[in-house]
């Protein structure tokens, strides 16, 4: 059976124009090279160096020989640098898919991440729809769901658990009678979808008791900006992620209403095609997602 390192041995024994020098070199006896080298020879059934107590000399074969022993050894230590490279600092790109909704509070998560590895670069592709990781080249998805399906074919990781609220402009908020859920039905809402007409918003009280209120949106967008935006200028009661609204609720300037009612909790989680042999950049990206989402986060997409 070929010994690689044969090859390697005999490159260093013509690089150094001897065995003396190659086994000083090395750190191998120069009785060690020369057995190595002579069964090299045995093998292949030719002789590489003509050998003397004044002389060292590779033959024509031995030096056409030395070349591609030469490309092999360059070949062996390229691979081991770029194994080395990657389990060094993460470098390369990150392709991620998130909902729209998500974007605004995981902005400053990106901006840190981009900072701490700038190596590393992002491609966020930002939709409210299904991607297939596999057929998009995604490399890491998050997603919101009421419950986790499995997919043998995905890794799941959950980060943490979300929820949204009914808010509205303080002129808006008087109208809102406490616990009257029903009134939602004939004040005018902000609703994430782009369903037209009637739509319907479940809740559950205290109790676990649901209701469901149908209405027909006065405005209806999937960005929940221009949806906060709308219920700050008194437009209408608006259904958004708590954390996107905390600094209008913490100042005033928006209400959260009917507040014994509470929507579906959603499962914030990320899903990537394997765990092992992850690139590091994408397993930098994973462990930074998940070092950063703690506690209740917001729910800003139904799918994704």
């Amino acid at each position: 059976m070929r010994d690689i390192n044969d090859y390697a041995l005999f490159a260093e024994v013509v690089l150094h124009s001897g065995f003396a020098a190659a086994g000083r070199a090395l750190g191998m006896p120069k009785s060690t090279l020369s057995r190595r080298i002579a069964a090299l020879e045995s093998r292949l059934g030719v002789r590489l160096i003509e050998r003397s107590t004044r002389r060292f000399r590779v033959t024509e074969v031995g030096q056409a020989f030395y070349e591609r022993c030469r490309t092999i050894v360059l070949d062996v230590q390229q691979a081991d640098a770029v194994v080395s490279d990657a389990l060094g600092e993460p470098h390369g790109v990150v392709r991620c898919s998130c909902p729209l909704g998500l974007m605004e509070i995981l902005s400053p998560t990106l901006t840190d991440f981009l900072q701490t590895y700038p190596k590393a670069q992002l491609q966020m592709v930002a939709a409210d729809r299904p991607v297939n990781l596999i057929d998009e080249r995604i490399d890491v998805a998050i997603r919101v769901r009421t419950s986790l399906t499995t997919d043998a074919a995905l890794v799941m990781r959950t980060l943490g658990h979300s929820s949204r609220i009914l808010v509205a402009a303080p002129s808006l908020a008087k109208q809102c009678k406490k616990g009257d859920l029903q009134l939602l039905a004939e004040l005018p809402t902000l609703a994430s979808t782009e369903q037209t007409g009637t739509i319907s918003w479940e809740f559950w009280d205290g109790d676990g008791q649901p209701s469901a209120i149908t209405h027909t949106p006065r405005m209806t967008c999937a960005d929940f900006g221009a949806l906060r935006s709308a219920a700050l200028a008194g437009l209408g009661i608006a259904l958004l992620p708590e954390h996107f609204c905390s600094k209008e609720l913490e100042l005033g300037s928006l209400v959260h209403v009917f507040p014994q009612w509470r929507t579906e909790t959603g499962i914030v989680h990320i899903v990537f095609t394997t765990r092992r042999g992850l690139p590091p950049v994408v397993r930098a990206f994973i462990e930074h997602l998940a070092g950063r989402f703690k506690g209740e986060l917001a729910d800003t997409a139904t799918a994704n």
